[in-house]
């Protein structure tokens, strides 16, 4: 099941979305996805609606330094000299897809990442790696976007990648994923060049998911609509305004957001 938050001609609403491809059709739904879902009986062609961040959580939890490429490439050392750790990203960061990415003046270097996501279904604390798969509704694509200049200038994370619009979501929320062995990819279009940057595999992560749950949730409770980052793999690269990035995960589809400057 795919489950998107849409504006379309009459308001805002979440969506079931069914068909690929120029067939898509977006279902609108009673209230909120994380109970039995039903539908309205009203619909759009994907043509007619604008596709917003699938969910606005009241926190994004990202997992930091977990795949060891990115951190050679990153930190300039192994990822058993810096294991995985924790930090937030402000949902006041989260837009949707095709939204731009805007840049202030004072963040110098930017950089894309682009990760798989997990979003929360239920309010949560404590839970054990092998009860994981309880509190997940479902998976989208994040872009944990990072001023690297001021990540490693202030010494802490929080301003250089909870920055407004650092943390485009979409284009949905797949429900049902095999998220032990998927494609990562990002392509970056550059002065009318597309490259792509990343191409490694969530079978890469250091921490799995479920014990990334655990990891969090002994910490913090997780409510329903959280998203957690799971990290990036290597391939990041700086975007200037003008550019135009899109994360790719099968299974779920592709994110895409232009970069202006703020």
């Amino acid at each position: 099941m795919r489950i998107a938050r849409i504006a379309h001609p009459e308001g805002m609403c979440f969506a079931l979305v069914e068909g690929e491809d120029d067939g898509v059709q977006l279902h609108e739904i009673e209230g909120h996805p994380f109970g039995e879902v039903t539908k309205t009986g009203r619909s759009w062609p994907l043509a007619d609606v604008r596709l917003l961040a699938p969910m606005l959580p009241s926190k994004v939890v990202a997992i930091g330094r977990n795949y060891a490429d990115h951190v050679k490439e990153v930190f300039k050392t192994s990822g058993e000299s810096l294991p995985p750790t924790m930090f937030l990203k402000p949902p006041t960061a989260v837009i949707g897809p095709e939204a731009p990415i805007r840049i202030p003046d004072f963040a110098t270097k930017v950089e894309f990442e682009g990760e798989l996501a997990i979003v929360i279904g239920k309010p949560c604390k404590n839970v054990k790696a092998a009860d994981a798969e309880s509190v997940i509704f479902g998976y989208t694509i994040v872009n944990d976007v990072s001023s690297r200049d001021l990540q490693f200038a202030d010494g802490q994370w929080a301003r250089a990648k909870g920055i407004d619009t650092f943390c485009p979501l979409g284009p949905w929320i797949q429900t049902e994923l095999d998220y032990e062995d998927l494609p990562i990819k990002a392509h970056l279009t550059q002065n009318g060049t597309t490259e792509t940057k990343q191409d490694s595999n969530s079978n890469q992560m250091i921490m799995s998911i479920p014990e990334i749950i655990e990891f969090l949730t002994a910490s913090i409770t997780l409510l329903p609509g959280d998203v957690i980052c799971t990290g990036s793999p290597a391939g990041t690269a700086a975007m200037f305004p003008g550019d135009r990035i899109e994360i790719e995960i099968p299974g779920i589809g592709r994110l895409a957001n232009p970069v202006e400057r703020a």
